[in-house]
């Protein structure tokens, strides 16, 4: 093995084994198990010489006997140690996947909203099952291949030696030659296995990105794009499988070939009648048979490499992802409820896949308990805003305040359970809708849950069905029309009482009837709550205490409805365009 490989494929292995030390006792039962297997094959072969020599050619037909009453007492041993093994190993093996599983899924959430904007949802999920179930492979069967029939080989050889050293000598030359294609045979593997990965993530990603938008497919009949485009990483995915494939079958037929080289080898060297008078014919039948009963072994060893690299090749893919770094949570500071006053000073920051800064020296103070409405066009820097509020991102100059602490002060659970946000892109979960408005809210009551959805007026729809509140809405909401998912969130955030409140484009899914009378509930909901609105219909903003324009990053307006309207300026401009439209 190269140095190179050597430290691509050790760290890992040597990483992997850091979670079986969990579960030292099973895997040293699995160990012992694999070797005595072995151990009990390599005595029942070691017994051909025996036989024949003193069973056979002896005629000791009491010894015959004694082995024909043994073998099933053999054969019984051999079936305890296998199970031993089996069962241990795979114990142990479900319990590493299903811990280091456990932990991919809970480094995700705590990786940084970047992270998640550079990465598709399909090549993560890929790691969760594709890249993980590759593991299981590795940890349990082509680890006890490895083990037992490596330890079958070595006995086999070793034994083999002692019965003949100069018929046996053949090996310290083929030894090497072996050992030289595994060593490139597995690095072929490790890089085809890499790539097999990523196929593997495409057709999760392009499966995924189907199911969620088929309407979109079908009602722009794109299905042939999205059939082109699976047919893409499909056909990819199954070349990868077939240079697996083809490695496999010419590293096995090579390896068997130079075995057979050695047996060709002993039969020459046997024909010397004065060699042959030094073996008996037990010997020579044992040294022949051994030989011929490596060639399964060897087989199963080439064989399993592949597994086993394309097992380590997916654990550094996930250990690649356990090592990204988390989100930076150095605050210290820890809140029961903030009163909501909000600075912003001198505030700049730019995406990392972008040039000009999505905000640019902004400057904004928000009292506690106060109203504020962002308005602008797309790609203002409305969102942002919002996004540096709540630290997905973290801004590169400047500071953000809340109650005179810097935001980076406080822990992040503390800074976010201040806030309450309702999205326009809705969020649900695979669950009823009761637990739903319930999300992540430790010790709420069931009264509670009903009085947030009465607030939300999620009740008049929930009443007429059979369920009612304990109704499953599929992923996502998939059952509930937009206005309806949409009613669920805001109950959410009532039902939070957080003492900040975003409200981003929060009734955009709503008819105006809903609409009013969401309105209404917000406005209750606003009281004695420092409020940010982000919205377009600037209906729903008219008696915010204060409406900030904003253009290109920077705010250029700043006033009530009223004073905005009197500057005849970019607010105004908004306005007019807006219900001149709507008229």
């Amino acid at each position: 093995m190269t140095n190179t490989q050597k430290s691509s494929s050790d760290p890992v292995f040597l990483r992997l084994l850091g979670y079986v030390k969990h579960y030292r006792i099973g895997f040293i039962a699995a160990i012992l198990g694999m070797i005595a297997y072995s151990s009990i094959d390599i005595f029942f072969y070691s017994q051909i010489q025996t036989f024949i020599d003193n069973g056979l050619v002896d005629k000791d037909y009491e010894l015959i006997y004694m082995m024909g009453i043994a073998v099933p007492f053999v054969f019984l041993a051999r079936g305890i140690a296998n199970f031993i093994a089996t069962y241990s190993l795979n114990w142990v093996g479900t319990r590493v996947v299903a811990r280091l599983r456990q932990d991919v899924f809970t480094h995700m959430m705590k990786l940084p909203v970047p992270f998640h904007d550079e990465n598709s949802t399909g090549d993560l999920i890929s790691k969760i099952t594709y890249d993980i179930a590759q593991v299981q492979q590795a940890s349990s069967k082509a680890l006890m291949t490895l083990v037992r029939e490596g330890a079958f080989v070595i006995g086999l050889v070793a034994y083999m030696f002692y019965l003949s050293w100069q018929l046996s000598a053949i090996f310290l030359l083929i030894g090497p030659l072996v050992a030289v294609i595994v060593t490139f045979v597995s690095k072929r593997f490790r890089m085809v296995s890499k790539k097999l990965q990523q196929a593997a993530g495409g057709v999760t990603t392009v499966s995924e990105q189907m199911l969620n938008g088929h309407k979109v497919v079908v009602m722009n009949n794109a299905q042939q794009t999205e059939f082109e485009k699976f047919s893409e990483v499909n056909n990819l995915s199954r070349q990868q499988q077939m240079k697996m494939v083809s490695t496999t079958a010419v590293s096995v037929s090579v390896i068997q070939i130079i075995a057979s080289l050695a047996l060709s080898v002993v039969l020459i060297i046997a024909s010397n009648p004065e060699f042959m008078e030094t073996l008996t014919a037990g010997t020579f039948t044992t040294i022949i048979t051994f030989m011929m009963t490596l060639l399964r072994p060897l087989k199963l060893l080439t064989t399993v490499n592949s597994e086993f690299q394309r097992g380590m090749a997916a654990c550094a893919s996930v250990f690649e992802l356990l090592d990204e770094k988390t989100e930076k949570d150095k605050g210290k500071l820890e809140v029961e409820r903030v009163a909501g006053e909000i600075k912003f000073d001198n505030l700049t920051f730019t995406y990392a896949t972008k040039d000009e800064p999505a905000l640019n020296s902004v400057n904004l103070h928000i009292p506690a308990g106060k109203t504020f409405a962002l308005v602008g066009q797309s790609g203002s820097g409305k969102s942002t805003i919002v996004s540096l509020l709540t630290r997905f991102y973290d801004y590169q100059s400047g500071v953000i305040e809340i109650d005179g602490h810097k935001i980076t002060d406080y822990s992040l659970s503390s800074l976010r359970d201040q806030f309450a946000l309702v999205s326009q892109q809705v969020i649900l979960f695979n669950d009823t809708i009761a637990n739903n408005i319930a999300y992540g809210i430790d010790g709420v009551t069931r009264e509670q849950v009903e009085q947030a959805a009465d607030a939300a007026y999620v009740t008049e729809f929930t009443n007429g069905l059979p369920e009612g509140l304990d109704t499953e809405i599929g992923e996502n909401g998939v059952s509930l029309s937009g206005g309806q998912r949409q009613r669920v969130t805001i109950a959410r955030a009532i039902l939070k009482n957080a003492p900040i409140l975003i409200l981003d484009e929060a009734t955009s899914a709503l008819d105006t009837e809903s609409e009013r009378r969401i309105q209404m509930a917000l406005d209750e909901l606003s009281e004695n709550r420092t409020v940010i609105v982000i919205a377009h219909r600037l209906s729903t903003i008219e008696n915010a205490d204060s409406i900030v324009v904003m253009s290109q990053g920077k705010i250029v307006e700043q006033g009530s409805h009223a004073e905005l309207l009197q500057k005849q300026g970019f607010y105004h401009q908004i306005h007019s365009l807006q219900f001149s439209t709507e008229v």
